[in-house]
């Protein structure tokens, strides 16, 4: 449109009234036009999602992803003091279950990383043993050389009050939730 328009309101007003008939309407008369998908909004394919539907409730069974009766993760026990970690160990040897206790720091970025995916791996071993975790920076030094640390994170497992094996997490977290695995199944 020319901007010097002879009639240029004429020509608005057109054009306004045109944009306000409603646009044509195809026939979806009973599904009869196959040519043609039924979408609703944004190419949103309704056979499909149907089809999709019909898979899902044939294949898929809700047991088989999730088991409701086990958590999925389960927080680590924070350890505040000495005195604390000779009460867990106390505890342990009475019920002979190992523990495995998580050495990091708040600052530590593989340790925030690693954290979750051990909680989640606690959820796998409820039963069996119990972590804990210990904030080397929230905690008095003589725990920290109690337990020989050097680097972080370091897991390490306990058993009858004595640690038995240590994994020290410098590298990938799924390497590390491996080699934990691995430490566990030999001691447990």
């Amino acid at each position: 449109m020319s901007i010097l328009a002879p009639n240029s309101h004429l020509l608005c007003r057109e054009l306004h009234h045109r944009d306000q008939q409603p646009p044509p309407q195809p026939n979806w008369s009973n599904g009869c036009c196959s040519s043609r998908i039924k979408t609703f909004g944004f190419g949103f394919d309704r056979r499909k999602l149907d089809q999709w539907k019909k898979i899902v409730k044939r294949d898929c069974k809700v047991e088989a992803f999730w088991d409701v009766s086990r958590p999925a993760f389960v927080e680590m026990e924070p350890i505040t003091d000495a005195d604390h970690l000779d009460l867990i160990l106390e505890q342990a040897k009475q019920t002979t279950q190992p523990i495995i206790i998580d050495w990091m720091a708040a600052w530590c970025r593989k340790c925030i990383y690693l954290k979750p995916k051990l909680e989640k791996l606690a959820a796998e071993y409820d039963t069996k043993l119990k972590f804990y975790c210990v904030d080397v920076n929230n905690v008095p030094q003589a725990l920290v050389k109690r337990g020989n640390i050097s680097k972080m994170p370091t897991i390490q497992l306990w058993k009858d009050g004595e640690m038995k094996a240590e994994v020290i997490g410098g590298h990938k977290a799924w390497l590390v939730i491996e080699e934990v695995r691995e430490m566990i199944q030999n001691f447990v």
